[in-house]
């Protein structure tokens, strides 16, 4: 064995992988003859190249900390040797070095346990690694690092192999006396901890779960403890800042979190910079929920406050609230970039499901691009109304102080978007718009500068796609209001222009948020956010109001008056009723928000005879008015869309009579009998029926019976 006592002698390597681990490199022997470890020379600038590698052992996967530093400052020394460090660092094997298992010590590196290092996910995964190795930046020579390394297998003291998959007890050692913590408890602690949710119930919650697996004792909520408060510190002391750079701090993120990312394309000359965020529940969900159903889009978010706008697709749940499933950060809107993302969205959910596919995309932008989604999802498009509804009545509200005046002013803008089907010419109606409410110049000069020049394109867009529903239109709008709620805090105003907040923000906070509702929803539990995510959209806000509560004006049917649920003394007046311009003067729709006073009003309008149908209705009646003129001659063009025209029809009705009935029992017998004749059952690889036998044959002598499996036995004779 030759030991080499001089760095000199120690060959400078470069691998040419992108990330190396030691078996990429060769080790010498450096030291003296008493004490000696193995060692190797390489640029400082590939050392992270290098620990990167070492973490992504197969046999030990695992993470490496840094459990002692020193830095000199260089020229600080007037003499020094050729292995003086400029920077000194000792990397830890984050399964060490202390041992929490049974019958495991502290190791002898030091006499107590820190905190404030990030090491494995869970205290009692500190298992007595002994691997760590050594990195020295050269004081001579400031571009080199040299390696040392003390320990290189991943053993514990008694040179047992202690983590991965060589580990035979597969989770250290007295793996009997740890707990389960399956992804279900470890993502309900998370979200309640996120949330804000004092230590105390989330350790209660977090027990509870527990003790579903190994029951009640004061080991397991001992152990516990320490994880719910490990945890919590970890989360509290954790920051959206990787690196001081923004763009090199997302690089980072998407390196650590490549299963959360199904598209990334960073910044360049030609490229735009594109980031894709789904994390695995958010995939779950959207195979469950968008399969044979619909994709919305809450598009454009922060385009004026954040470096980047942000996209984001929704499904719609078992109580139709829309879901965030995938979040994507970029600038531009172009064909070519937007379907990078989505094929890789849609390859992504079809790795799982190979047979996956939603019915309808919903869009929000009528300068979106639609050919992507036609081209790629194979699904009809559809558009709702709640981004324009919503910024129309904010200004409004905004720019015109007398109560009287906006509500005109918006009954006015909703006849103008109305006009695409009642033959009126638009631009004339702008006219008159503009000359009747001169006075208002605050608002005329918003509305021409900003929506005349691109109003066209708008109500085009309106009059050929088919218009969504005001429930989904409520639906999108509730998960904007939560999503800037979130985003748009005070506290948080200085960090807007940093795109690694953005992602810190989506995926801690607002991902445990939607989390917890779905789960408390689910498993019954947690009542309060449950009560809270059940009431989060106006559609189902607007259920809790009956019928008596809504009186019309009868004579001029200018407005109605809904009484308030909490205090019986206040009503609210919605004017215009029966459209989606309808006007409250509540709080909520003072806002810009669609409130349940006027969704309620709507849906009362919606079964009288006397009163206008609903802009998504009309669409969906245009529709079919298309489809029936469309084949003009008495062809086999015209029977197939009468064919397709009823089969819709009755999907439609069968779909009113399940959501309007109270008792599913009542439909279930209401549905034709299906005889199904029944199986007999087979060996393997002999057909069921008897076979046919040649004339003349008596099939009952020429049968022979069948013999008893001896290997088959009954069920009570193996208990």
């Amino acid at each position: 064995m030759t030991i080499v006592e001089s760095i000199l002698d120690l060959p400078i390597q470069d691998p040419a992988e992108e990330d190396f681990s030691s078996a990429d490199l060769n080790w010498t022997k450096f030291g003296t003859a008493e004490h000696h470890d193995d060692a190797a020379l390489i640029p400082y600038e590939r050392v992270d190249d290098f620990i990167v590698g070492e973490c992504s052992n197969v046999e030990c996967p695992t993470r490496f900390h840094i459990e002692r530093g020193r830095k000199r400052s260089f020229g600080s020394l007037k003499e020094y040797k050729e292995d003086e460090y400029l920077e000194y660092r000792l990397y830890w094997c984050s399964f060490g070095p202390e041992n929490y298992g049974e019958g495991g010590g502290i190791l002898p590196s030091r006499r107590y346990r820190l905190n404030t290092r990030n090491r494995a996910a869970r205290p009692q995964s500190m298992r007595g690694c002994t691997c760590n190795f050594v990195v020295k930046r050269l004081y001579a020579r400031p571009s080199l690092a040299l390696l040392i390394y003390h320990e290189r297998r991943h053993v514990n003291k008694s040179g047992f192999v202690c983590h991965g998959p060589l580990d035979r007890d597969a989770i250290g050692p007295g793996a009997k006396k740890v707990p389960y913590i399956g992804t279900e408890i470890q993502q309900q602690t998370m979200s309640m901890i996120y949330l804000g949710i004092p230590e105390e119930n989330v350790l209660e919650k977090h027990i509870e779960g527990i003790q579903r697996y190994c029951g009640s004792n004061a080991s397991v909520n001992s152990l516990a403890y320490q994880y719910v408060h490990k945890l919590g510190m970890i989360i509290k002391r954790s920051t959206h800042e990787l690196d001081l750079d923004d763009q090199a701090s997302i690089r980072l993120w998407v390196e650590r979190n490549k299963k959360s990312i199904f598209f990334y394309q960073d910044s360049s000359e030609t490229d735009p910079f594109i980031l894709g965020i789904q994390t695995e529940w958010q995939l779950q969900q959207m195979i469950r929920f968008g399969h044979r159903s619909l994709m919305a889009a809450d598009s454009t978010f922060g385009i004026r406050r954040l470096k980047y706008p942000l996209c984001t697709l929704l499904v719609f749940d078992s109580r139709q609230h829309a879901l965030p499933v995938a979040w994507i950060i970029t600038r531009s809107s172009a064909k070519p970039d937007v379907s990078k993302w989505m094929k890789a969205l849609l390859d992504r959910a079809r790795v799982v499901e190979s047979g996956w596919k939603i019915s309808g995309f919903l869009i929000d932008d009528a300068a979106a691009e639609i050919d992507p989604i036609r081209d790629i999802f194979d699904c009809p498009v559809l558009f709702s109304l709640w981004r324009i509804r919503r910024s129309w009545l904010r200004n409004v509200v905004k720019k015109c102080s007398n109560i009287e005046v906006q509500r005109e002013m918006f009954k006015r803008l909703g006849k103008i978007v109305h006009s695409i089907w009642g033959g009126i010419d638009t631009f004339r109606a702008l006219e008159e718009l503009t000359e009747d409410f001169v006075d208002q110049t605050d608002f005329i000069e918003y509305f021409k500068g900003f929506w005349v020049p691109k109003i066209e394109m708008w109500l085009s867009t309106m009059k050929s796609l088919p218009l969504a529903s005001q429930e989904a239109s409520g639906a999108i709008e509730a998960y904007h209001v939560k999503l800037k709620m979130k985003l748009f805090d005070d506290s948080h105003l200085g960090a807007l222009q940093r795109v690694d907040w953005l992602v810190h923000k989506l995926t801690t906070e607002l991902h445990s948020s939607y989390w917890l509702d779905r789960y408390a929803d689910e498993s019954d539990s947690f009542q309060n956010i449950k009560e809270e995510y059940i009431a989060s959209t106006s559609w189902h806000r607007a259920l809790e109001i009956p019928d008596s509560s809504v009186t019309f004006d009868e004579k001029d049917r200018l407005f109605a008056k809904v009484v308030s649920q909490k205090d019986g003394t206040i009503s609210h007046l919605v004017w215009n009723p029966g459209t989606e311009f309808a006007f409250c003067d509540c709080a909520w729709s003072m806002l810009g928000n669609l409130c349940k006073h006027v969704i309620k009003v709507n849906m009362i309008c919606g079964n009288r005879q006397d009163c206008q149908s609903s802009m998504s209705f009309q669409s969906f009646k245009g529709i079919l008015m298309d489809l029936c003129k469309k084949p003009m001659d008495d062809s086999v063009a015209l029977d197939r869309s009468m064919a397709w025209t009823h089969q819709i029809l009755d999907q439609i009705k069968s779909l009113v009579e399940l959501n309007s009935s109270k008792d599913i029992g009542t439909i279930v017998n209401d549905l034709p009998l299906r005889w199904v004749s029944k199986r007999t059952r087979t060996h393997v690889g002999k057909p069921s029926s008897t076979p046919a036998l040649p004339s003349g044959t008596n099939g009952s002598n020429s049968v022979a019976p069948r013999k008893k499996n001896r290997k088959r036995r009954r069920l009570s004779r193996l208990r």
